[in-house]
């Protein structure tokens, strides 16, 4: 059967336009699998290699023996309450872990550095403590923490964010990775006297005091309303810690 000019080039015609799908297929199948590559950001060059060995399980406990306490203050910088809370870690020689918000941080800077200067840590509590965020995409978490973390040190140059603390502590996966790869350790709590809710200072005390796990890590707020209570618990329990023999340590970092 002989074949007509026509038809040879109503073929040729196809085979271009098969060629041109498979080109197009490809291109889509690239850029899907780049947008899902891109889901979870890549650790910055300096914080890839601290990150590449930071577990991402969330920690619980003090560092050291069984007598070890980590004392941990949330939500500020306050300028009211933070230096406060600094005062009375000076008096008893505490050195806390501050779980800061990104906005407060920015807007008091100075604070941060004083935090820094008195050998604190220093703790990416994201952007604006947004208690939803863990129902939100990736990128948004992305967005909370990696925002938060930048703007927490551009406030104390130098300084480097150890850990991350959900808001609520509510962790997802997504926002655990995001947090190890760039440095910082999950932060959690065993022991919660919900100082926030302002309960009286003797509840805040027996709270921490009723409720005494291994290694514990306290949670604390400096920030979110009047925290004059906490003040006065710390002012209460530091010396108390003390005295029943407990030692002042940070929450674990790099070891599960």
């Amino acid at each position: 059967m002989s074949i007509t000019s026509r038809q040879v080039g109503r073929r040729t015609v196809a085979a271009a336009l098969a060629a041109g799908a498979l080109v197009l297929a490809s291109a889509l199948g690239a850029s899907a699998a780049s947008a899902a590559t891109a889901a979870v950001p890549p650790a910055s060059p300096g914080a890839g290699q601290a990150g590449a060995a930071m577990p991402l399980s969330i920690v619980r406990t003090a560092a050291g023996g069984p007598h070890s306490v980590a004392i941990t203050i949330d939500d500020g910088p306050d300028p009211t309450w933070t230096p406060q809370v600094l005062d009375v870690l000076k008096t008893y020689g505490v050195k806390a872990t501050f779980c800061m918000i990104g906005t407060n941080a920015q807007k008091y800077a100075g604070l941060v550095r004083d935090v820094v200067a008195g050998g604190h840590r220093l703790c990416d509590h994201s952007v604006d403590h947004d208690m939803t965020m863990d129902k939100k995409p990736v990128a948004y978490q992305a967005q909370q923490i990696l925002d938060a973390q930048r703007m927490i040190e551009q406030a104390a140059p130098g300084a480097k964010v150890d850990y991350y603390r959900a808001p609520g502590g509510a962790f997802t996966p997504a926002s655990r990775q995001i947090a190890g790869q760039h440095g910082m350790r999950p932060l959690g709590w065993s022991v919660d006297p919900k100082d926030w809710n302002r309960p009286g200072t003797q509840a805040i005390i027996n709270g921490v005091e009723g409720s005494l796990p291994s290694q514990p890590t306290v949670l604390f707020h400096d920030g979110g309303g009047n925290r004059g209570e906490t003040v006065e618990a710390l002012r209460t329990l530091l010396p108390w810690f003390a005295g029943h023999g407990y030692t002042f340590a940070f929450p674990v970092r790099t070891t599960d």
